[in-house]
């Protein structure tokens, strides 16, 4: 039998119709692995020893199949569901309105600052650098902006 394999090649052949059998470990001079065995013509010539001498093999458990909900049990109707979801749509689209509104204040504040040039800005990069925080809230309240509508779109999936 292949050494790495041998116990699960056993395990098959086990499972195939054999119901008793001794199975032996044996170490194999010159290689590092054990050799594990149920036949006895692999042990001659090897120390080996007997790890058990009956191996059962329990066939597998059907799956429970699911319990029943307990009378009683707290459960959702319909109308708690869709109420539910009303409530979700609702302060979602209250909180993109207001973030395209934030969007809009951030967007002008950027407008503001682009017609800006300051007497110690000769150096366009450091106009870019003054800008940059503008424009990272205006991206910012843009990507809330696409995540909001995601949520919504995904409230009538």
């Amino acid at each position: 039998m292949v050494r790495n394999t041998a116990f699960a090649l056993l395990v098959l052949g086990l499972a195939a119709g054999a119901a008793h059998a001794d199975m032996y470990r044996c170490e194999v001079p010159g290689t590092s692995s054990p050799l594990y065995t149920n036949d006895a013509r692999d042990t001659q010539g090897k120390k080996c020893t007997v790890l058990s001498h009956e191996i059962s093999v329990v066939p597998a458990q059907p799956k429970a199949a699911a319990k029943p909900t307990p009378q009683g049990f707290p459960s959702e109707s319909s109308a708690a569901r869709a109420s539910a979801k009303e409530r979700q749509r609702e302060i979602l689209e209250k909180e993109l309105a207001r973030e395209e509104g934030m969007l809009e204040k951030a967007q002008k504040a950027l407008d503001e600052q682009e017609a800006v040039r300051y007497g110690n800005e000769r150096n366009y990069a450091r106009v870019l650098e003054r800008l940059q925080p503008y424009k990272d809230n205006v991206e910012l309240h843009q990507k809330n902006i696409e995540a909001l509508r995601r949520e919504l779109s995904n409230l009538y999936r």
